[in-house]
């Protein structure tokens, strides 16, 4: 029971550690980059869309991004996002991996949107 506790502990302190890491170094540029016209793209599947979004934002699941990046164009900035940031990391690479030169992670939409907010 006693290690159970600690476990549980160490694994809260852990991710409040990252989320708290996570907020802090998520503003790489990317409201300028959001202001030279970056485009957002929303990878969680349609019903989390619907749940909330970032405005103006592009939706196409990480699942069907292997065979729909076709629709993006390549020459253009994209900002990655997704529920937790997870999604958003494996959307970047997938996009890295065909050609895309200026893919950025924005993790979590939730926090991509606070920061859009605050840098305006």
């Amino acid at each position: 029971m006693k290690t159970a506790i600690i476990i549980t502990g160490i694994l809260l302190l852990v991710y409040i550690s990252y989320r708290a890491y996570r907020i802090a170094t998520l503003d790489k540029g990317l409201n300028s980059l959001l202001a030279k016209g970056a485009i957002i793209l929303d990878v969680r599947t349609e019903q989390e869309y619907k749940t909330g979004h970032i405005n103006g934002s592009l939706n196409i699941s990480l699942g069907t991004l292997r065979e729909r990046y076709v629709e993006l164009d390549s020459g253009k900035t994209y900002i990655t996002c997704c529920s937790h940031g997870l999604r958003s990391v494996k959307a970047e690479n997938i996009l890295k991996e065909r050609g895309f030169k200026k893919v950025y992670n924005g993790g979590a939409w939730s926090d991509l949107e606070k920061l859009i907010k605050k840098g305006n």
